[in-house]
């Protein structure tokens, strides 16, 4: 059950043995906004999230108004992001389950784990950009219509080191919230948001300075520059806060603030199952796009306008409420665990209990319908198809992406819902979490991603079965992920869950 305030665990040496002390948090009496509470942690989460959106938005309209062929060419850099969501997905979304049980860890080593975890991922995301620029054509060739393919290439290859500002920035992100500092992801959000407007004003807008001919690899040099200092800043100002924590702390609690081998061991047990479901969705979803932009520029570039609504506008709220739920029920989940035992490998679970860790889950899917019905209605009725003309400028294009999203809108009410229920799984059995992705996408994505291969569509049907695909996948996730988060209650009721023991011992 829930403590009563926050809790953090501090591990006292004497000889050979190591325990594990629980102790009150020193500000265990704070008010509901605060960044340690589930409403003021939500306010940071929507204030983070709708900054990129909106960026998103304004770019896409700034390219339009130099070349409305080439806003297609800016989905390249969404594409590199789906394929580095396979690395932010891996390790950092095993930050929930272990660096957010601040029950049975001490600060020190949450912040250990937080530093490995960012200094691993920084390496990856490098190495990931690298690959990225030695293979611009083959990327072009898959997710870049041939009408504008050679004139996109070294937006493709200026675009390939978001993969190193992504990897950062996520894991940051991810560590922070774990820890309670949603205000990290806010600053990174901010300065990458105000620059970018800065930068891009300056260059590629319509008030840009004279004398300067804006092009699309401007946009794409503005974006990398500013992701960078949003990476870095955001990192600066993550180390000055732990810096400023550790102090307060006890001389013995510093010693497992440093990276560790140990600590990458620790992360990688549940990381291993959220990269392997990231890797199988998004590699799905990669095959299907391919076969959108091969449909041609005009359903390419309607397609970008449907993720740009999707991202910009439906998502921003679902994204903002699964990292809030996220960081309550891994820390809900480390208190049940320290009630029940730590090594218990079959631990019972009351019903009080269980009600207690999917709470804020619970809270978020309540939310998600008060502001995602609405939302989806206001766009079907009125906003899609003038959205997807002021971002495009074309009236083809438009209708389009507006024919594409009333087909499907409901659908993503189903989707906000799913991914709060997501949650429960990611931020306690991430295994668990791995199963529910696999039966969406083996059993609904990937039967219709072979069919749509041989099918043989054309521009006028395409959308008929694509819809099915899309939507489909959406309403069936959300059956899914309702039947495994019954099965893990019902698991824990009865003590059939096998539990690993946690790793509470420091780092030497």
């Amino acid at each position: 059950m829930l403590p009563k305030g926050d809790f953090e665990t501090e591990t006292a040496t004497s000889g050979t043995e190591e325990s594990v002390e629980l102790r009150q948090d020193d500000n265990a009496e704070i008010g509901p906004r605060s960044r340690k509470r589930y409403l003021g942690s939500l306010i940071f989460n929507i204030a983070a999230f709708i900054l990129p959106a909106l960026y998103g938005t304004l770019s896409k309209l700034w390219v339009a108004n130099i070349d409305s062929s080439l806003v297609v060419t800016t989905d390249a850099y969404t594409y590199i992001g789906v394929v580095v969501e396979v690395l932010n997905e891996g390790l950092p979304r095993a930050a929930w389950n272990v660096i957010g049980d601040k029950t049975n860890r001490s600060l020190a080593d949450r912040h250990g784990l937080s530093y490995t975890l960012i200094a691993f991922q920084t390496v990856l995301g490098f190495i990931m950009s690298i690959a990225f620029i030695a293979a611009a054509q083959q990327f072009a060739d898959a997710f870049v219509p041939a009408q504008v393919r050679q004139a996109s290439l070294t937006y493709v290859r200026i675009s390939a080191f978001s993969a190193l500002s992504s990897a950062m920035q996520y894991a940051v992100a991810a560590a922070t919230r774990a820890l309670d500092l949603p205000d990290v992801p806010l600053v990174i959000s901010i300065v990458q948001f105000a620059v970018n407007i800065i930068l891009d004003m300056a260059i590629i807008s319509k008030y840009h300075a004279p004398g300067l001919t804006p092009s699309v690899n401007n946009q794409a040099a503005n974006q990398l520059a500013c992701n960078m200092v949003a990476a870095f800043a955001g990192l600066a100002y993550f180390l000055i806060i732990t810096k400023q924590q550790r102090r307060k702390e006890a001389a013995s609690s510093t010693a497992g603030a440093k990276l560790s081998f140990v600590w990458l061991k620790l992360l990688a047990r549940p990381g291993v199952f959220t990269f392997l479901e990231s890797a199988i969705r998004n590699a799905l979803y990669l095959w299907l796009v391919s076969g959108i932009i091969a449909m041609g520029s005009d359903y390419a570039t309607a397609w970008g306008c449907f993720n740009t609504i999707r991202w910009g506008l439906v998502m921003v709220p679902v994204q903002a409420l699964e990292a809030t739920s996220l960081t309550f029920i891994g820390h809900a989940w480390g208190a049940w665990r320290r009630t029940v035992g730590v090594e218990k490998r079959h631990p019972t679970a009351t019903l009080g209990q269980i009600r207690e860790i999917i709470r804020p889950a619970l809270i978020s899917c309540a939310i998600a319908l008060a502001v995602e019905v609405p939302l989806c209605l206001f766009l079907s009725f009125y906003g899609a198809r003038r959205y997807a003309y002021w971002i495009s400028g074309s009236v083809p294009v438009s209708l389009i992406t507006e024919k594409m999203w009333k087909s499907i809108d409901w659908c993503y009410i189903f989707y906000a819902l799913s991914t709060q229920l997501a949650t429960i799984l990611l931020s306690t059995r991430t295994r668990w979490y791995l199963y529910q992705s696999l039966v969406s996408n083996l059993c609904w994505v990937l039967p219709w991603a072979i069919a749509l291969s041989r099918i043989g569509i054309t521009l006028e049907d395409a959308w008929k079965y694509q819809s099915v695909v899309f939507g489909g996948s959406l309403v069936f996730s959300f059956f899914d992920v309702l039947i495994v988060d019954c099965i893990w209650a019902w698991m824990l009721l009865k003590g059939r869950m096998t539990l690993p023991p946690l790793a509470v011992r420091r780092v030497a």
